[in-house]
């Protein structure tokens, strides 16, 4: 339907062509008007690619391989003929957007790692890192919701994790209990979501607004920085939103380098993906703590 993007809120629509490229707003626009397919990750905690692929092909589930990566592909199908699947209920594979994908991959976990998810439910990203990892070494999946926290659980159980201990808590203070600890540290924050928008969806943009953008900024700083605090000198922190927003992308990172200055720094250019007819919209940037943060007489 045409113009069918000015369902989103008009604020929303007047704020998108003040930051994003003014050669990107029609392809955005499009992009949050068309219902994208199915994306889905190979489990590798419990099978292979070749087997997935051999029973979707058994099932007559068509499939495109990704550009993200090996074990990402996009299915042609509809949604409803992957949720029928034994191998959905056994966790073989895992629906999850391509681009909630990248983080956990620019995270780069190796194996044997302590690993903290700081804001992890219902743990798409987690699952993911303990995949990477092969069940090796720690993840600590924090959530500040013990409702969310069942969800997590529960995911984490039908994909075969087993390296991944689960915490309850106030993220911006979980650095008091592992100081500097990590490895790594991912902060997925929760954010404005405004690179998931769908108009046939309201749900998805319906909670918007200029005021909610504000308050999440304060809750994005703190996790971050909590994170840093939480993670080893020499360790690596990656910060991701689905967002498009800049108070909640960029700045927040400027905030943190201007903060923690002389003990953090870019590991890689910041990454921006625009939302397509493929991808949701995401941000994301690498930092490496070059020195601690921490005054030695709290470690």
């Amino acid at each position: 339907m045409k113009n069918e993007w000015k369902k989103l809120p008009e604020a929303f629509l007047d704020r998108l062509e003040q930051i994003v490229p003014k050669d990107a707003v029609k392809r955005i626009l499009h992009a949050y008007t068309v219902q994208r397919k199915t994306t889905i990750r190979v489990n590798t905690l419990k099978t292979t690619t070749e087997e997935l692929l051999t029973i979707f092909k058994e099932h007559h589930i068509i499939y495109k391989p990704s550009d993200i990566s090996p074990i990402a592909f996009i299915i042609q199908n509809e949604k409803r003929d992957l949720l029928d699947l034994d191998a959905y209920t056994k966790g073989l594979f895992y629906i999850q957007s391509l681009s909630s994908q990248l983080p956990a991959l620019a995270l780069d976990p190796k194996p044997n790692e302590k690993i903290l998810d700081i804001a992890a439910a219902p743990g798409s990203k987690t699952t993911q890192i303990a995949a990477i990892m092969n069940n090796t070494g720690e993840i600590v999946a924090n959530d500040n919701s013990r409702i969310r926290g069942y969800k997590l659980e529960a995911n984490l159980k039908t994909q075969g994790v087993t390296n991944t201990k689960i915490g309850i808590s106030a993220g911006q203070t979980l650095w008091q209990i592992y100081p500097e600890y990590f490895d790594r540290a991912l902060v997925d924050a929760p954010c404005s979501m405004e690179g998931t928008f769908t108009t046939t969806n309201p749900k998805t943009y319906e909670h918007w607004s200029v005021k909610e953008n504000k308050e999440l900024v304060q809750r994005q700083k703190w996790l971050l920085r909590s994170a840093i605090s939480a993670t080893k000198p020499g360790g690596i922190i990656v910060y991701s939103t689905c967002t498009l927003e800049p108070s909640e992308n960029e700045q927040v990172i400027e905030w943190i380098l201007k903060k923690e200055k002389g003990h953090i720094e870019l590991a890689k250019p910041m990454s921006h993906i625009y939302p397509s007819e493929t991808m949701e919209g995401f941000f994301v940037a690498t930092l490496k703590k070059t020195s601690s943060t921490i005054p030695s007489v709290l470690l």
